[in-house]
């Protein structure tokens, strides 16, 4: 997109517009003296804070300096795996010498944003979680952040993740486990945990993640913020280690719809903001069969809260199973995950520059269950890797059946997005990396973690999660409304009015006392 300053400006007042001064206001940095509030600062959100940062009410160092120490006082948390405090202070610095200078200023003109350590930048390492590729120095930036440092984004740090992205609870051999700011003994859930976790604790206002297969949602649930996975294909994917060009896709945490809308906005480009509608006569669908099904009773307990808010400002829930959905995802999901995964690392690895090949990098991984998954799932000839046939059929047969099936359940029903829990439970302990207990039962990780957050997935459909609410425990528990295709701006809108009905939820323990 452009980045004249008049456009940045228009866009950024637009958004007030819609939202009110509770989108852009910055009083609650600036204290009555004109001195900054160093401590406030962490606490806004990304748009307050470019909209800060553009009219001087802020400088870039003050902001970024505030953030790293932050990031310092929360270094226990492991959200991060490398960060360089004076890369980041060098960038601020420049970017408030380019305001003073008058030169035009970017949509997201010196605003510190965290990136997934598994997303290429040339400034610092990209390992994707991975003791080989500790060093590893891409030649490029990946095509989705650089489109934010051209808008002026500063690179905080790149964040922790589940090891190569294969799995959901972020607990990572070579680095160490990401802690939730809710409860450092329990997982920030994966694989983008590090990401979320920094958001969560107000390290950092927002930054880029990916999902495959819940790697952006599963924590933004767990972890109690929003989070974005456009429709496949809608972010450029180059230069992200992969599993699967049918399901990877980069996109955003944050603790506002506002701040992802913003993401959207500078990833794609498109400046046009979509009327915020009012609930009054949407409808939500629900699909209990398979979406509601062995639910931990405190997750039940906040999304049936949750969905009587909504029902009371107007949504309208149309409750309605989607025809064979569970067969068609246990058909789909995983058999293209299993072939995919090596040959696109091989591929990721020669286009970004590195010496490895997959095997190597498969052979140097440390995290027990990442190992045992790469044996079984990834490698040819291991116990549940996926035969051509079963791939080819998944391809070419149950993934389209099951994007029809999807595409007709909202045209039918006449629904704007199924709405359902994320994950099946709230965050587990770390270290539990096999089974989970709900209702007295032991689950397979994947079935809380990965049952839900599949479809929109497989079919490459958006989706977007907000924090529903809180366990008796303080956990957050999240909601997940997914729409069909290329409706990517049209969920957005919808969840600016989502969130203001649905809420805020506490912030972290970290936030009320860092000692």
């Amino acid at each position: 997109m452009s980045s004249s300053a008049d456009e940045c400006s228009t866009f950024l007042a637009r958004i007030a517009s819609r939202l009110g001064d509770a989108a852009t206001s910055k009083s609650s940095v600036i204290k009555s003296s004109g001195a900054v509030d160093r401590t406030s600062l962490t606490t806004i959100s990304a748009v307050q804070a470019v909209t800060a940062l553009r009219e001087g009410d802020i400088t870039s160092e003050e902001y970024a300096s505030a953030l790293l120490e932050r990031l310092e006082a929360l270094h226990h948390l492991n959200a991060f795996i490398s960060v360089d405090k004076n890369y980041v202070l060098e960038k601020a610095q420049a970017a408030d010498k380019c305001r003073a200078a008058g030169a035009k200023l970017g949509l997201m003109h010196g605003l510190p944003v965290a990136v997934k350590d598994s997303i290429n930048t040339k400034d610092l390492p990209t390992t994707a979680g991975t003791s080989s590729l500790r060093n590893f120095r891409p030649k490029e930036d990946a095509p989705v952040v650089a489109s934010l440092f051209r808008q002026g984004a500063i690179l905080l740090g790149k964040t922790n993740l589940h090891e190569l992205s294969y799995g959901w609870t972020s607990n990572n051999g070579a680095f160490g486990s990401v802690r939730n700011p809710y409860d450092l003994s329990r997982i920030a859930g994966g694989s983008s945990g590090g990401t979320a976790a920094a958001v969560a604790a107000r390290i950092v206002s927002s930054g880029l993640a990916e999902d495959t297969c819940g790697s952006i949602r599963v924590p933004a649930a767990l972890c109690g913020i929003a989070g974005f996975r456009p429709t496949t294909g809608r972010y450029p994917a180059q230069g992200i280690s992969p599993i699967s060009p049918l399901f990877d896709t980069p996109g955003s945490h944050a603790r506002s719809v506002a701040d992802l809308l913003l993401y959207d906005t500078v990833i794609t480009g498109d400046a046009m903001l979509p009327p915020f509608p009012s609930l009054e006569g949407i409808r939500l669908g629900v699909s209990p069969e398979h979406f509601l099904a062995g639910l931990d009773p405190e997750v039940e307990r906040v999304f049936n809260e949750a969905v009587e808010r909504l029902r009371a400002a107007g949504a309208v829930f149309v409750w309605a199973d989607i025809p064979n959905i569970t067969a068609l995802l246990n058909a789909t999901t995983f058999p293209i995950q299993s072939y995919d995964a090596m040959p696109n690392i091989e591929r990721y690895l020669r286009e970004s520059g590195s010496e490895l090949s997959a095997e190597q990098v498969y052979a140097a991984v440390i995290s027990p269950r990442v190992k045992y998954d790469i044996d079984v799932f990834f490698r040819p000839g291991g116990k549940y890797y996926a035969s051509t046939g079963a791939y080819n059929a998944a391809v070419f047969t149950h993934r389209p059946a099951l994007q029809t099936t999807l595409a007709r359940y909202f045209t039918e029903h006449n629904i704007t997005a199924l709405v359902h829990p994320p994950t099946l439970c709230s965050a587990s302990k770390i270290g539990e990396e096999v089974d989970v207990e709900i209702n007295g039962k032991k689950l397979p990780l994947r079935i809380p973690y990965a049952r839900n957050i599949s479809a929109a997935s497989s079919a490459g459909i958006p989706a977007l999660v907000l924090p529903a609410g809180m366990t008796a425990a303080g956990l957050p528990v999240g909601i997940e409304f997914d729409a069909p295709a290329l409706m990517d701006r049209s969920l957005l809108a919808l969840g600016i009015t989502l969130e203001q009905i649905l809420g805020s939820i506490p912030a972290p323990a970290c936030e009320v006392d860092c000692a």
